[in-house]
């Protein structure tokens, strides 16, 4: 009967102490989520019409609609970032964005160096192919990435 109590104490004390460390999932290890949450969205922007269009002044397009309105369900302002992909991936990597976008799809050739979202939409492109269209995160950002996912899932990514 000692035996039995002794085990008992002992898995009480192991479960008591092992909650102490469980940490909330998903969680950001640099903090996207609240940092960009009455704060700054940054976000770079790929030429690539319909999705991004790059004239004079802001951008325009599908995605930049709906980055917008993902913004505003933050409370967040937005700061644009415009140039090559290969540049805004790097800027990403070093932590200067949290959000890319420009028509990207599943099979987009960063997809090692950043965090995808789910397909959010799916087009036809000129060779009767079907592509799932995403956007990009920081890799690892997964409480900010999952709170994008909600949205666009929510907001059926269509325009």
């Amino acid at each position: 009967m000692k035996n039995v109590i002794r085990w008992l104490m002992v898995l009480l004390v192991l479960t008591l102490s092992l909650t102490g460390c469980v940490t909330h999932y998903p969680a950001d290890p640099y903090g996207t989520l609240d940092r960009v949450s009455g704060g700054v969205l940054r976000v770079g922007t790929i030429h690539n019409e319909p999705y991004v269009s790059i004239t004079e002044g802001e951008p325009t397009g599908e995605e930049v609609r709906l980055v917008e309105e993902f913004a505003d369900t933050l409370g967040a302002r937005i700061e644009w970032t415009t140039a090559s992909e290969e540049h805004l991936v790097t800027e990403m990597e070093h932590g200067q964005l949290d959000l890319l976008i420009g028509g990207m799809t599943m099979d987009t050739e960063w997809q090692k160096k950043v965090g995808l979202t789910r397909p959010y939409k799916e087009t036809v492109n000129a060779y009767g192919e079907t592509e799932k269209h995403v956007m990009a995160v920081v890799n690892g950002e997964n409480a900010f990435l999952l709170e994008l996912d909600q949205f666009l899932q929510s907001s059926g990514g269509q325009s």
